[in-house]
């Protein structure tokens, strides 16, 4: 197979120019975000003991990271298609890049709101959205998601690796649903270490880059390419001590992304392979509470998982490479069985 030289310079060069703007505007956002007070609150010792001795040190660190990667990929999306000459790098188009764009906004902007009333202590239980209405607007951007599949891309297949391609019909549309907001709570799951999700999402991303490209959805791959590059840099401020944290605005925005990305290549059923940090990470939260509900007893002392590790004497820096260390292998393996299947059905 000859590789097509030209998309994939592009998509190196993207990822490339993604890090350097991310990283050289990172120390503007970071200062802003401390001058507007835009500091994490940890939750009370009353409401969480374990969970606010260990993290007492990060209050007041800012939130809202999440802005770095979103605004450099809309950047990046946009500039290319307004400035003469650039036609080689501009990868927005209607079936590949459109939606997960709109979606990464949408949901970026929901998580944004979410994070200041965090911060300013402004709702319910200490602040920010309820989590039944997060869940309802974040089903709301997966249903016109889903709807833009089914009705404006006439889409209803799944693919079921090494098994075949199968018309769903309007069922296609609960499963895009539940697949879009099962991953982006599962990411926001993670977002509670300095570097673990950044890390996480940099493996995910990296491996469906790889499969759009070996698809030859090379708009799409360069997408994937553009928010690894600035997911980088954002790791370059977060990882241990960080200096910002992704916040709902990024965690839950590249969650959303992510699962549009993974239907897009239609290899969504690798989701639970490629990202099983992640969903070893929800696991652990709903074992918890039907753990609490049922028997009246923790099967964890923390949940999520990695502060569960936190409290029983695993160093966070410890606790976040053996998680990155856990998703580029799983990331690899998806992306394996991913191109093997490709070699009997090549799904487009």
């Amino acid at each position: 197979m000859t590789v097509p030289t030209a998309e994939l310079t592009s998509i190196i060069l993207l990822a490339t120019v993604a890090f350097l703007i991310a990283i050289l505007w990172a120390p503007s956002l970071i200062k802003f975000l401390r001058a507007a007070k835009m500091g994490k609150g940890i939750r009370s010792a009353e409401e969480a003991p374990i969970y606010a001795q260990m993290h007492a040190k990060k209050a007041g660190t800012p939130t809202m990271g999440g802005i770095l990667i979103w605004v450099t990929v809309l950047l990046l999306a946009f500039l290319p298609s307004i400035l003469p000459g650039f036609d080689d790098i501009n990868f927005l188009s209607r079936k590949e890049t459109w939606l997960p764009l709109g979606a990464l906004v949408a949901s970026a902007l929901v998580g944004l709101v979410d994070d200041y009333l965090n911060v300013k202590r402004i709702g319910p239980h200490g602040g920010g959205i309820r989590a039944r209405h997060r869940l309802f607007l974040y089903t709301v951007i997966a249903s016109i998601g889903a709807w833009w599949f089914f009705y404006k891309l006439d889409w209803d297949l799944l693919h079921v690796p090494f098994f075949g391609t199968f018309a769903l019909g309007w069922w296609y549309i609960p499963i895009f649903i539940i697949i879009i907001v099962a991953t982006s709570f599962s990411v926001n799951e993670a977002d509670g270490l300095d570097g673990l999700a950044g890390g996480l999402l940099l493996a995910a991303y990296g491996a469906f880059g790889a499969i759009a490209f070996a698809q030859g959805k090379y708009d799409l791959a360069a997408l994937c390419a553009v928010i690894v590059g600035a997911i980088v840099a954002f790791l370059w401020y977060n990882i241990h001590p960080a200096r910002f944290f992704l916040g709902d605005t990024g965690a839950m925005s590249l969650g959303v992304t992510l699962g549009i990305v993974a239907m897009l290549t239609n290899y969504a059923l690798l989701l639970p392979i490629i990202c099983l940090p992640f969903v070893i990470e929800s696991v652990s939260v709903i074992i918890q509470i039907l753990s609490k509900k049922f028997r009246n007893k923790k099967v964890f002392r923390v949940a999520p998982i990695h502060h569960h590790f936190e409290a029983i004497g695993w160093p966070e820096p410890q606790i976040v490479m053996r998680a990155w260390m856990i998703a580029g292998v799983t990331a690899v393996v998806g992306l394996a069985l991913a191109l093997a299947d490709m070699v009997t059905y090549l799904p487009i």
